[in-house]
């Protein structure tokens, strides 16, 4: 049991295994006629974490599933970091989450049962954490091992928090580091100190719970998570649904120190040259070492977050309550001829 490497059965890793937004955009493109909705607020058309729906009495229900192949190879771990991964779209859409439903795809003559029963143990494990039931779920036999959550969740219609309602003159703040795919990477090359791959692993095991206090906080005008398409796509998507462009000081930008190291390796993961190649062409300033970066491939990342300039202090001194140091990354800016500019 204990030689049985997870990330050895499956071609890509963790968020990694993401189709890059310009495939999915293809994807999602429908011909047939929109039927509308009233009560859904929050759908496909904005690219956001969750799908958010109005229950007509001042709460709503948000909805959402994630699930991937093994970014770890011990079986409990990565079952705990793709529940981590999945609850965090409930958090950032301002939320709590209440319940979830497991998703289980595994190659049953190749891996044994065990194994897979080491996943669901992670994964009950990190629902407890976050005060819900792990309360069923479905299971098929795949090629390869592939498992995520189907999680509810709610808030009151006031507290929801989309991807694109952000305002000009906004700070940005992101609440986890940067270099999750870079380090997963080393580990599958096999080039990975182990202190390093523990700091990737307990980023990754962190619950998002701030985004459902900065649901609260009326001064915080927009929020995402950031996972497989990098900080970039992500914010990308957040200033093309707001009408914005933002500037990015680099300098500012939380990330693991020891990242140079394995980039000079080229451990650098499939998943950020295809993000690139969706969205390179709305990127301005930006060098190569800084692209490698902010590219990169989050698993379970942060909360990318937008607050209103005047309210940052505050902002600042409320993270501060709650353990987490910020600094903002940038600030967002009237609509330019690109989406973000890197300095």
């Amino acid at each position: 049991m204990n030689d049985i490497k997870l990330t050895q059965y499956s071609h890509g890793a963790g968020c990694g295994c993401k189709i890059s937004p310009a495939v999915l955009d293809t994807m999602l493109h429908s011909n047939l006629p929109k039927t509308k909705y009233p009560n859904l607020l929050v759908g496909n058309d904005s690219k956001d974490d969750a799908a958010v729906f109005d229950l007509g009495d001042g709460t709503c229900i948000i909805s959402t599933t994630d699930f991937f192949m093994p970014i770890v190879d011990d079986p409990f771990t990565f079952g705990s970091i793709a529940s981590v991964n999945a609850i965090s779209d409930v958090y950032a859409m301002g939320g709590e989450p209440f319940m979830a439903i497991a998703i289980l795809g595994w190659p049953i003559n190749k891996i044994p049962a065990e194994v897979a029963q080491g996943v669901l143990e992670g994964s009950r494990k990190i629902c407890a954490e976050a005060g819900i039931p792990l309360a069923g779920g479905h299971s098929i036999d795949c090629p390869e091992p592939v498992f995520g959550l189907a999680v509810s969740g709610k808030l009151k219609k006031e507290h929801l928090k989309r991807n694109d309602t952000a305002k000009e003159g906004s700070l940005l703040y992101l609440t986890k580091p940067l270099g999750i795919g870079i380090t997963t990477t080393a580990q599958k090359k096999g080039i990975v100190k182990a202190e390093h791959l523990q700091v990737a692993v307990n980023t990754m095991l962190t619950l998002n719970k701030l985004g459902a206090d900065f649901g609260k906080l009326p001064y915080v005008n927009a929020m995402t998570d950031v996972t497989g398409f990098g900080l970039l796509g992500h914010l990308t998507e957040v200033c093309e649904g707001s009408n914005l462009s933002a500037e990015i000081k680099f300098n500012n930008v939380p990330r693991f120190d020891f990242l140079e190291h394995y980039v000079a390796q080229k451990s650098m993961p499939g998943g950020t040259q295809r993000n690139w190649e969706s969205y390179g062409h709305k990127i301005e300033g930006i060098t190569e070492a800084q692209k490698v970066i902010l590219a990169d491939p989050q698993t379970s990342g942060g909360l990318l977050v937008s607050v209103d300039k005047d309210r940052a202090t505050e902002f600042e001194s409320f993270c501060k309550s709650k353990g987490h140091e910020l600094q903002s990354i940038g600030n967002l800016v009237a609509r330019r001829a690109h989406s973000i500019y890197v300095n």
